[in-house]
């Protein structure tokens, strides 16, 4: 079975092909150097330009995957949560096509899409899985490849938005993850104490102190030791991160525990999260790096879950659930 996967929900134009779990194109678009004079996303321009690449990307993932678009069995679109005008290109184009080929259409949650990037490999029933990006930190109870409870989620300031607000107050380019973790390692990750709010008894997460705590001491000693503020904080994070994993795993005694989103690129939480819970007996599945981006590939994988488990495919109509609207508690 060959499935589309199609991803607007942010500020990427992607379009991924699988076959089975096997990935045969992912195209991903990123806009970050038309939104960098901005200091982050401008939701009009994200959906101008998505609706300007959406059919290129879709011809070049078809030629890339060497198929012709009758070869398409199902699509898969991302309709929550995300940048509402974001959402609409990808699910139009999405339920125009499906319509016009008559086959299946399923519409996908980003946050389970980022997880579904794990299921290129097998995994052990049932999980914990962790989505840290730019605007959610959600963890989830896994009971099957289409089955997830939200068990913690932020309570402000998502992990990605905490790096990319420290990276601003650092005075670096956006997006600020990157160069934050590029400065990070020029520091001393030990040289400054930020708090941990690890919120004992919940296993909900909380980053906005993080952040308010580097303001103030950047605003006390100045920019002269930024390269050990941007490790000291990125540390602080990862502990963070690392803690509330441990507080989980008592709660929910699993053998596997799943990443995705954009802020696991990070190389430095990466290491320290296999090199934490390895040790454990916990198995830990990180995606490539670019299947850690927002892509097409991983709505993909997810419906060709949703199929194998017999969910009813979702209607040709345009249903969008923005990122305010999504119900997260």
């Amino acid at each position: 079975m060959i499935i589309l996967g199609i991803e607007t929900s942010c500020d990427e134009t992607s379009i991924g092909i699988i076959k089975g779990r096997r990935i045969l194109s992912n195209i991903i678009y990123s806009q970050d150097i038309i939104h960098q004079s901005f200091g982050g996303i401008v939701p009009e321009l994200a959906s101008r330009e998505h609706l300007k690449k959406i059919l290129p990307i879709f011809q070049e993932a078809l030629s890339r995957a060497s198929i012709s678009i009758d070869a398409i069995d199902a699509i898969g679109v991302t309709n929550s949560p995300g940048l509402k005008g974001s959402l609409i290109i990808g699910i139009s184009f999405a339920a125009g096509l499906a319509y016009s080929l008559e086959k299946p259409l399923y519409f996908v949650d980003h946050l389970y899409g980022h997880i579904a990037s794990n299921f290129i490999k097998n995994v052990k029933f049932p999980c914990l899985g962790l989505v840290v990006s730019g605007g959610h930190t959600s963890l989830f109870y896994i009971k099957n490849h289409v089955d997830f409870e939200l068990v913690g989620r932020t309570l402000d300031d998502a992990c990605g938005e905490a790096f990319d607000k420290v990276a601003r107050i650092l005075k670096l380019p956006y997006p600020g993850g990157p160069y934050l973790e590029k400065l990070a390692c020029e520091g001393n990750e030990k040289k400054i104490d930020f708090p941990r709010p690890y919120l004992h008894g919940s296993l909900n997460f909380s980053f906005s102190g993080i952040k308010t705590a580097v303001f103030y001491h950047v605003k006390k000693e100045g920019l002269e030791n930024k390269a050990d503020v941007a490790a000291s904080f990125q540390k602080t994070i990862t502990d963070t991160i690392i803690k509330k994993m441990s507080m989980a795993l008592e709660k929910y005694p699993v053998q596997n525990f799943l990443f995705g989103g954009g802020v696991i690129q990070n190389q430095y939480i990466r290491d320290r999260l296999r090199e934490h819970f390895e040790k454990r007996n916990i198995k830990i599945l990180i995606p490539e790096k670019n299947l850690c981006m927002d892509n097409g590939a991983m709505a993909g994988i997810f419906t060709y879950f949703l199929i194998k488990y017999k969910i009813p495919p979702s209607p040709y109509t345009i249903k969008v659930i923005p990122t305010k609207l999504v119900n997260i508690h």
